[in-house]
């Protein structure tokens, strides 16, 4: 390059960190970067076709290299149109930086054309909102947003960009990330908590998002089966630990049965941990208990702002989750007590209750349910499954046994239009997995459009769009509250096996039961891009009356 340029100081310390993929829509306010990148051929430029794909795109990156995606939008629409994928990094706890171009900092706050004041607008979302106003920033900002965006609780930065600053000459910059170092709780704390875990008859594990790492699942397991503890996984986070492990018992989630919580609030010892304990995951506050819990609560995470938020914890660690339990593995094993037996055996009988695949048949099209069963005996152990928001996806939350291997990436921010761009994503970034896309027809029509990229990049990805022409979640709440009177989640929908062929890929139907089988076989030997319409029943979901 002849000119090392702002814009080129950016991409170099993004590149210096690993960060070798970006996901854009273009625009006219960040030219200048778009040249910049002309000189970073190691960088891969994904073009996208709307500003929250994009976004998404960068949330499914960052959650599975651990380093901040990266999205590019331009200013005003386009910055508007990404904010979901912000506010989806921010819940889901993921690093992410979204730069935007702006308008020239000689105009900045005069109201011009398509002026925002980003600060006001992801202030309360973003980690960190910074604007430059001079070339010889952008460097340093881009240093700083990476630091931002790993450390504590990772979560989306927002970096804006006047376009009249991306050009200048500045100096190479020579900034050096450097891993973040956590250390372990005093003797005498690991001391105390060794003999709680010797002396717990009724003790449960709640594992969370910090062991979704290289290492980290492992970690996790070892922990588990030295010490024979019951674990259960957070909101959405069930592939942290197999499901058909013998100490498994449940994920925390949206509907866990009234006998299953009454016997957990009978638990002595609750190890939270890497999990930030939301409402979700505490079933609204209630295990554990908001305030104060009458179990002995350890809670760890890696930042002093999550442990004891809502909670007080009686071992309260600002610590690596990993790095502890790894600590906690080095004692001799214990000797597992009847009584400790007894329980997991009771929290094991709940799960596997609960769990266990219905019977209910559909009165018209297809049980959903009988998909997802399907899925689960094809899917090998090399398959990522993406899921999109919606009452389809409630048959994986439930009955799929996550094994060793398999991945879930699911939006815990309950957004729709995820799970297109999310298994782009993945397919990028893992080419040899098995990717699966399981999205409604509310959300394909949000952001199934960036399925062109699985044909342009020859991704094989099986999407399946489940077809009950309606927003089903929100209508099953409609039918819970207010029977019989619906209003406002009916759809007419394109016809969806075309629409994939007019993109270039191959598809398929399923309108009967007999269907499933083969059509989910067939797929998966494609090895090319295929969508599936399932003609879903409607009333298999809804309350029966």
């Amino acid at each position: 390059m002849t000119n090392f340029t702002s814009s080129h100081a950016l991409f170099k310390v993004f590149s210096d960190y690993g960060m070798d993929r970006l996901f854009l829509v273009p625009g006219e306010s960040y030219l200048g970067l778009l040249d910049a990148l002309v000189d970073f051929p190691a960088i891969d430029v994904v073009t996208c076709r709307h500003e929250g794909g994009a976004g998404y795109m960068a949330v499914a990156d960052g959650r599975l290299t651990r380093r901040p995606g990266l999205a590019l939008v331009s200013r005003g629409p386009g910055a508007s149109n990404a904010a979901i994928a912000v506010h989806t990094a921010q819940q889901d706890a993921v690093p992410m930086i979204l730069v935007i171009g702006q308008i020239a900092a000689r105009d900045l706050r005069r109201e011009a054309f398509q002026e925002i004041d980003y600060q006001k607008m992801f202030g309360s979302i973003a980690k960190w909102v910074f604007e430059c106003t001079g070339p010889e920033q952008i460097a340093q900002a881009a240093f700083k947003a990476i630091r931002m965006a790993t450390s504590g609780v990772p979560g989306p930065v927002v970096l804006v960009l006047p376009e009249d600053i991306q050009q200048q000459t500045v100096p190479v910059p020579t900034f050096k990330q450097h891993p973040h170092v956590f250390g372990l709780p005093a003797p005498d704390t690991m001391a105390k908590i060794v003999e709680q875990l010797k002396a717990a008859q009724r003790p449960v594990v709640i594992a969370g998002g910090c062991f979704d790492c290289p290492g980290g699942r492992e970690a996790l397991a070892a922990f588990v089966h030295h010490w024979q503890l019951p674990t259960m996984v957070s909101f959405r986070r069930h592939d942290i630990f197999a499901n058909d492990d013998a100490l498994f018992v449940g994920d925390l989630g949206l509907s866990n049965p009234a006998a299953q919580m009454a016997t957990l609030q009978t638990s002595d010892f609750i190890l939270a941990l890497g999990t930030r304990l939301g409402d979700i995951t505490t079933q609204n506050y209630q295990f554990p208990a908001y305030g104060q819990a009458p179990q002995t609560l350890l809670h760890c995470y890696p930042d002093s702002r999550v442990v004891s938020w809502d909670t007080v914890a009686d071992y309260p660690l600002v610590c690596d989750p990993v790095g502890l339990v790894k600590a906690l593995t080095q004692d001799p094993a214990p000797t597992v007590s009847a009584a400790r037996v007894s329980w997991l055996g009771t929290l094991r009988e709940h799960s596997q209750s609960w769990a266990a695949w219905p019977s209910r048949q559909a009165k018209q099209g297809v049980n959903f349910t009988e998909v997802v069963r399907a899925l689960e005996a094809h899917s090998s152990l090399d398959t990522t499954i993406c899921l999109d928001a919606g009452t389809f996806a409630a048959p994986v939350y439930r009955h799929f046994t996550f094994k060793t291997g398999q991945r879930l990436m699911a939006p815990l921010a309950g957004a729709m239009g995820y799970g297109t761009p999310a298994a782009v994503a993945c397919a990028l970034r893992e080419p040899s997995r098995t990717t699966v896309c399981i999205v409604g027809d509310g959300g394909f029509l949000m952001t199934g459009n960036e399925m062109i990229l699985a044909v342009e990049r020859k991704l094989p990805i099986i999407f399946i769009v489940s077809n009950n022409a309606s927003y089903g979640s929100i209508r099953l709440h409609q039918e819970r509250g207010y029977p019989g009177r619906v209003s406002g989640t009916s759809l007419f929908n394109p016809d969806f096996h075309d629409m994939a062929r007019s993109f270039g890929m191959a598809s398929a139907r399923i309108t009967h039961k007999d269907d499933i089988d083969g059509v989910i076989q067939a797929a998966f030997k494609a090895k090319a891009p295929i969508l599936i319409e399932v003609n879903t029943s409607l009333d298999a979901m809804l309350p029966q009356v």
